[in-house]
Parts: structure tokens; C-alpha cells; sequence
């Protein structure tokens, strides 16, 4: 009867007097993760904020300018690459699943219009190195998540 007591408190799901151990930082591979996000997070928030510059900016007429297709791709980044940016900051699934979005597009129209962007296919080659390094970091940061989960099974 005692060793059945003692199984039955083994198999709680709240154990008084212990701290969580998922709380702490042991899988390094999410604080790279969590650090790799916040750094993106600034790059794009400053990103959109330099595209709202090219639309409200005094005595630089933007639709006048420019071409009505590229006109409206600088108000889609200025809108998509703040937002991107605050849900990476937030790290926000949805966050790195819009950051990805914006990223690719941009990736794609450097690609496509070498010129639109400052840098060229310096920034494409960016961003491509960005995305890979997001999957890189979030297949590890799963990884180490379930080799801890399975070593917590084993106890």
C-alpha cells in the first residue's frame, strides 16, 4: 500500500518544493535563438521605420516620383516590416512566421530589382543568410527541447 502511495505522488502533476526546470536557460540553443530574434527584431523595426521615412519625408513626393509598383511595395515593407519586427521581438510564433514572409519577399525583389534596395544583392545575400540561420537555431532549440523532454521521461 506504501509503494502504491509512493507512485501515485511520482505521477502528480504539481510537486510542491520543486522549481521547474524549463524555466532556466539549459538549452543554450533557445537563448541563441531568443538573441538571434531581438537582433532581427531592431534590423527590421528599423527597416520599416526607414520605409515610413520614404513615405512621409517633406519635399519627397513618393508616388510621384517613383513608379506606381515600387511605390507600393515601400508601403507594404513599411507596414510588414514593423509589425514583422514586433512579433520577433515578442518572439511570437506568428512573429517569425511574418518575419520569414517579409524576408523572402524582400529577398525576391532585391532579386528581381537590384536597385530598389541600397545594397542590392548585398542585402538578398543577407537575407538568405538570415533565414538560414533562423532554421538552423530552431531546429537545434527543438532538438535540445526534446532531448530534455525524453530525458525528463526517463526519471
Amino acid at each position: 500500500m506504501h509503494g502504491a502511495s509512493n507512485q501515485r505522488d511520482s505521477d502528480q502533476a504539481i510537486r510542491i518544493g520543486e522549481r521547474p526546470k524549463s524555466r532556466s536557460w539549459s538549452n543554450h540553443w533557445s537563448m541563441f535563438l531568443v538573441i538571434f530574434m531581438r537582433f532581427v527584431a531592431g534590423l527590421w523595426i528599423l527597416q520599416g521605420l526607414l520605409h515610413w521615412m520614404r513615405i512621409i519625408a517633406p519635399g519627397l513626393p513618393l508616388f510621384d516620383t517613383m513608379p506606381m509598383a515600387a511605390a507600393v511595395l515601400v508601403v507594404i515593407f513599411a507596414v510588414i516590416d514593423i509589425i514583422a519586427g514586433i512579433g520577433m521581438w515578442l518572439i511570437a510564433p506568428w512573429g517569425g512566421v511574418l518575419w520569414l514572409l517579409a524576408a523572402a519577399t524582400q529577398l525576391f525583389v532585391a532579386l528581381a530589382i537590384p536597385n530598389f534596395f541600397p545594397g542590392g544583392r548585398a542585402i538578398a545575400f543577407i537575407d538568405g543568410l538570415l533565414i538560414v540561420v533562423y532554421f538552423v537555431l530552431t531546429y537545434q532549440a527543438g532538438r535540445d527541447e526534446g532531448h530534455r523532454l525524453l530525458r525528463f521521461r526517463r526519471r
